[in-house]
């Protein structure tokens, strides 16, 4: 089931990322964040954007969510995004459903563009992301420094909607996060 997150998911959420930042690249953070960081992350960034889980008999098994790319007022159209699967869960298909919901959720709120920052080679990330149709948008060369070497990352880039002259307003995950539209996507 894809459900909007909740509080109580910060232990699952933070069981599953752990092993990314202690013994992984996907994400560049040097220390893992505990319980009450993630909370916290989750509670600061669902006012604004999606963030989403996939649950099967009580327990979350993967995670997706966006988050703002740039702080200036003319980046409000575009989001970075991000997905993290359970070990045992990987293979099913279900980071295609839930990332495919997360883009459709930021699609409702007016977003038109999605953003993937991807540690390279990054091949199952790339994949997934080319499969959602993002496409390859630039590689910052060198650019993170993690478990005694240099990375490249690339930036996969996704069109929601067409972009608009002027643009209305994006609207904040919480004024649709209890709209039919959004229930429809949700299992």
């Amino acid at each position: 089931m894809i459900r909007i997150a909740r509080e109580q998911d910060a232990a699952a959420i933070q069981a599953i990322y752990a092993p990314h930042v202690s013994d992984g690249t996907a994400t560049f953070e040097n220390v893992v964040p505990g319980v009450a960081a993630m909370r916290e992350r989750l509670l600061a960034r669902l006012p604004h954007y999606p963030w989403l889980v996939w649950e099967e008999g009580g327990e979350v098994l993967a995670y997706a969510y966006a988050g703002r790319f740039r702080e200036r007022a003319a980046y409000d159209w575009i989001a970075e995004t991000s997905i993290y699967v359970h070990p045992d869960a990987q293979r099913r298909g279900i980071a295609r459903r839930l990332y495919g919901t997360l883009l459709e959720a930021m699609r409702l709120q007016g977003l038109t563009q999605a953003v993937g920052v991807i540690t390279l080679p990054g091949t199952t990330s790339v994949a997934l992301h080319e499969s959602m149709g993002f496409v390859p948008a630039g590689v910052w060369r060198q650019s993170g420094y993690k478990l005694g070497q240099w990375w490249d990352v690339g930036v996969w880039q996704k069109t929601l909607q067409p972009a608009t002259i002027p643009p209305p307003a994006a609207m904040p995950f919480q004024s649709i996060a209890a709209t039919p539209a959004l229930r429809a996507l949700l299992d």
